[in-house]
């Protein structure tokens, strides 16, 4: 079930809340149920067989993390819950990549398995890998297993994060079931999700129909051209940002309705200054996972900058193929981790040297835009279906496969007497043969939003100025009116441009 569906939202939804406010007047545990039964009722939606996946998983990991509490437990116990969630997840999500690289190196002839990836397996089995190893560090203690059942599976972030850890979720159950401003909450999460509808169903899925046909031309070996490539470049790094970003803003709003407050995800990442600060605003709970559960297990920053560095291309890499079983996906972590060991030398370099770490107004604007650019590049591996199709899309952007201009610059072109050769001339309404001139319109508002206006927790109240704060009056009821209902006629009356969410396939 989605999101941004008409099922969900004029069914599923108000159904669930109605059900969870009458059994909240009853006691906390008929509300926690009702909970779990709606997050199970949500999950078995997609393909109800993979509920006995998860189910099983729940159960396994909530009985090892049993063993993890006694003072006496063994070690072996955490390995072995880590090992079968690890297994698990491989055998699902890794399985048919292995055996095409196998038989793609060694010519074997062997047979794709095509194994269905089950839906959100690769959140949930980060989810309890934090809990187990929190169990083996006497971070749990007593977990009932109805709150472990609804910690896993609570629908607003089983599908596609943030990754929580027990100790953010788990005593809210019982903590902020036992709340009086009920309605205020609603209208306060309403909001909230809405904002992140309208990021999601506008801005992201309008972008989206407009620069798929770059990626699918891409990946039938067509040439992509000048601003094909970069109307596909800039376009993805808006569409992933308001596509995830509005998921996360979903998620928040949704949880906030039922009295739960999930950790933010998003903190502006585009407005970094450098790849080091991207990572602590961009998917922020995963930023953390790695940091927590892989890199500072590695060795983290203790033994040198030389096994730093390592840590860091290994910790990335790996973070690379958790988003999808590809060498794309590799290609992308190893990037951004060499991106990461790049901007901690410059910091070595600078501080060698005795310069400022902060420049001015203009440095940082010159860092920002270095920064956004790395990273824009860097999301064409990550959309990508292939190495042939990102190499076909990066030399478009380079100009190696020609451009194409509309029929009114090449005529002043042609006045000039300077249309080169390898110029070619397409109608006004398109830029190119695969996009229209207005995907560029789109692009830019989209990124003038993401740079100019203040984000969802600080609309929110959050961090940000007081005249704008969220308070319960007409004029954010019409801001939340409007940013509801436009996702909803485009839901009612283009059906057919639903798209699943980006993470939904990680």
């Amino acid at each position: 079930m989605l999101f941004n569906s008409l099922v969900f939202v004029l069914l599923f939804l108000p159904a669930v809340f109605l059900l969870f406010t009458y059994a909240h007047r009853r006691s906390i545990e008929a509300s926690l149920v009702v909970l779990l039964i709606a997050s199970v009722v949500f999950y078995a939606w997609w393909r109800p067989v993979y509920l006995l996946l998860l189910a099983a998983s729940i159960g396994v990991n909530y009985a090892i993390g049993l063993r993890l509490q006694v003072a006496s437990a063994s070690r072996r116990w955490l390995w072995l819950g880590v090992a079968l969630n690890l297994g698990c997840l491989a055998f699902f999500k890794y399985t048919d990549f292995l055996v095409d690289t196998l038989d793609g190196a060694l010519g074997l002839g062997i047979a794709r398995p095509e194994i269905v990836l089950p839906l959100a397996i690769s959140f949930y089995t980060f989810t309890q890998i934090a809990y187990l190893v929190d169990s083996w560090r006497g971070l749990v203690k007593d977990a009932r297993f109805i709150d472990f059942a609804l910690f896993v599976t609570f629908f607003p972030h089983l599908i596609a994060g943030p990754i929580v850890h027990h100790s953010e979720l788990m005593p809210q159950f019982r903590k902020f079931m036992r709340r009086e401003d009920v309605w205020q909450d609603l209208a306060f999460g309403l909001t909230w999700f809405g904002i992140g509808l309208f990021k999601k169903v506008v801005l992201a899925d309008t972008i989206a129909a407009k620069i798929d046909p770059v990626y699918a031309a891409a990946k039938a070996g067509e040439l992509v051209t000048l601003l094909e490539g970069w109307a596909a470049c800039l376009g993805y790094t808006a569409q992933l940002y308001f596509d995830f970003s509005g998921y996360s803003d979903m998620a928040v709003g949704l949880g906030l309705m039922f009295g739960v407050r999930l950790p933010l995800n998003f903190a502006s990442p585009y407005k970094a200054a450098n790849v080091i600060e991207f990572w602590r605003r961009w998917h922020m709970t995963l930023s953390r996972f790695l940091r927590e559960y892989l890199y500072v297990p590695l060795g983290g920053n203790r033994k040198g900058s030389v096994r730093r560095y390592v840590n860091l291309m290994i910790t990335m890499a790996l973070g690379g193929l958790w988003h999808g079983a590809g060498w794309t996906f590799v290609l992308w972590g190893t990037l951004h981790g060499l991106y990461l060991c790049l901007n901690y030398l410059w910091r070595g370099i600078k501080g060698a040297l005795g310069w400022r770490q902060e420049g001015g107004r203009a440095a940082r604007f010159g860092a920002g835009a270095l920064t956004f650019l790395s990273v824009a590049l860097a999301w064409v591996l990550f959309r990508a279906d292939s190495l042939a199709s990102a190499g076909n899309v990066l030399r478009g952007m380079a100009g190696m496969n020609g451009v194409l201009v509309s029929d009114k610059m090449g005529e002043w072109l042609l006045r000039q007497g300077a249309l080169p050769a390898w110029v070619a001339v397409a109608p006004e309404k398109h830029v190119g043969a695969l996009v229209t001139t207005d995907v560029f319109g789109w692009i830019a508002a989209a990124l003038a939003v993401v740079w100019l206006a203040p984000n969802t927790q600080q609309l929110m109240g959050e961090e940000g100025r007081r005249w704008y704060r969220w308070t319960p009056n007409f004029a954010w009821t019409g801001f939340a009116t409007v940013a509801t209902v436009v996702p909803l006629y485009y839901m009612l009356y283009l059906p057919n441009r639903i798209i699943r969410f980006i993470y939904y396939n990680f």
